[in-house]
């Protein structure tokens, strides 16, 4: 079984916690760093060319997410992409230039483009596409197309958010297990 497609963009090589879980045919690329115990799942793509990436702590990138950047115009900085501690992200997620910040979610198929910013413990909708500059508050629940507040989230969803975090840590321990044990 091969490993991981990681390579290094313009001299810069990833950084990557040695107990994180990379699946086999994940592609990271250049400025982006990965922390402790975070997983990134089978067939994720994080560049990192023209800006930087970061994954905190715990945090989990599901199958099939594409993780990009933007370079800004002309002198702009444009817009990294910063996943803070203990997110969670849907599969097929796209995120480009957007920060999501420690203990938000952000739901399967979901669209954030540049500039957006997740509040902690804020919740982005499956299928939702929020635009360009926009702020998804602390305890808000945004969905549709473009997002919008739907409602505010409770004790039950921020109980619901834990135990899934708490999960995809184990669930990317025992990946990590069961890679050792390929031959």
């Amino acid at each position: 079984m091969s490993g991981p497609i990681i390579l290094p963009w313009k001299g810069v090589m990833p950084r990557i916690a040695s107990d994180a879980f990379i699946a086999p045919n994940a592609v990271i690329i250049g400025d982006v760093e990965i922390g402790s115990k975070a997983s990134i799942w089978f067939n994720c793509v994080l560049r990192g060319d023209v800006n930087y990436i970061r994954v905190g702590a715990r945090s989990n990138l599901q199958d099939g997410t594409i993780v990009h950047v933007n370079s800004g115009i002309g002198s702009g900085p444009g817009n990294p992409s910063i996943i803070g501690d203990d997110v969670l992200v849907g599969h097929m997620v796209m995120i480009h230039g957007t920060t999501l910040e420690n203990g938000s979610f952000v739901g399967m198929g979901a669209m954030m483009l540049d500039g957006v910013v997740v509040e902690s413990e804020a919740m982005v909708a499956a299928g939702a596409l929020v635009s360009p500059g926009k702020r998804v508050p602390k305890g808000q629940l945004w969905a549709g197309r473009p997002a919008k507040h739907m409602r505010d989230l409770g004790p039950k969803d921020f109980d619901a958010m834990k135990w899934s975090v708490d999960n995809y840590v184990k669930h990317g321990e025992e990946y990590i297990d069961l890679l050792k044990a390929q031959p």
